[in-house]
């Protein structure tokens, strides 16, 4: 018996939709395969490299001396430790920077796994965001030892909340991640033009200057000082800033808003709950994009 050919008027369901929980279950029974992703990045970002990973805690410190000099020797400016304070908000970019601008390209990197092989292809992006992790808990641990080197003052009543501002920022960094990777697939051009817009979020985010300057600037020419609230990574980038510098004001010099404790937890809450409503509109995307995903590379 021949088989019978589809009409050109049936409809043929390519593949089944999935609901964001069923989705989620997906990934997290791929959780070996994620694992071994991770190990994959940080094998291969220091491939034929004599000390490896301990890289990642070099850098951090290189830069802390970097910065020390050229903004507290070569152009004081009044604020003790600026360098201090800058890594603070520096070591969070640097998680950001690495997360975004490697999962742009973790689908079209493993072309040949994901023709091949069958998975849920957000592992992908997810393995890259918990590699970027990686390198961040390694960077904040050479830190720490320099805090303690130089007896930095750090405010153990909001320590709490650096890890809670690292929870929410990885969603938000997942959500991105799954979306630009789907992106790229489909229009290359999707990495180049990230790289230019990590780039230009770099200098909208009060890190290299304090954020006490930038609302003094916007209240200045009555402008809101809420505004910069509205860049994601910067409440994440306060919360670590007050927690790790130790203060808001010194020397004259406003560095944070004198605000409470219920402030930076409300900066947090409004981003976690804007989190996870993009996460839950990239999962319902990329499932979406996923379907001609093998066919596009």
């Amino acid at each position: 018996m021949q088989p019978r050919l589809a009409d050109s008027n049936e409809l043929t369901i390519v593949a089944p939709r999935r609901d964001v929980l069923t989705h989620l279950r997906e990934i997290a029974s791929y959780s070996e395969l994620t694992r071994n992703l991770i190990r994959k990045e940080l094998k291969v970002r220091y491939k034929q490299s004599t000390l490896g990973l301990a890289w990642s805690m070099i850098q951090p410190l290189f830069l802390l001396l970097i910065y020390s000099l050229a903004f507290s020797v070569l152009s004081p400016n009044g604020i003790p430790r600026l360098g201090i304070w800058i890594m603070s908000g520096l070591l969070v970019w640097t998680l950001v920077s690495t997360s975004l601008t490697t999962a742009v390209r973790s689908i079209t990197a493993n072309g040949p796994l994901v023709g091949k092989v069958r998975f849920p292809r957000a592992v992908l992006p997810t393995a890259t965001t918990g590699a970027a992790l990686v390198h961040f808990c390694l960077q904040l641990a050479a830190f720490a030892v320099v805090l303690l080197v130089v007896r930095q003052d750090v405010d153990w009543s909001y320590m709490w909340m650096v890890p809670l501002a690292i929870v929410v920022l990885l969603v938000f960094l997942l959500a991105v991640g799954m979306l630009v990777s789907a992106a790229n697939v489909y229009a290359r051009d999707m990495e180049h033009l990230l790289e230019m817009l990590v780039l230009g979020w770099f200098w909208v985010t009060p890190i290299v200057y304090p954020y006490g300057f930038l609302e003094s600037y916007l209240a200045k020419h009555d402008l809101p000082t809420w505004l910069p609230m509205l860049n994601p990574v910067t409440p994440v980038v306060t919360v670590v800033q007050r927690a790790l510098y130790g203060t808001t004001d010194i020397g004259g010099s406003h560095l944070l808003p004198d605000e409470s404790m219920l402030w930076y937890l409300r900066n947090l809450g409004l981003l976690a709950l804007f989190s996870v409503v993009l996460f839950y509109v990239a999962l319902r995307l990329f499932d979406r994009a996923e379907v001609n995903m093998a066919e596009s590379l």
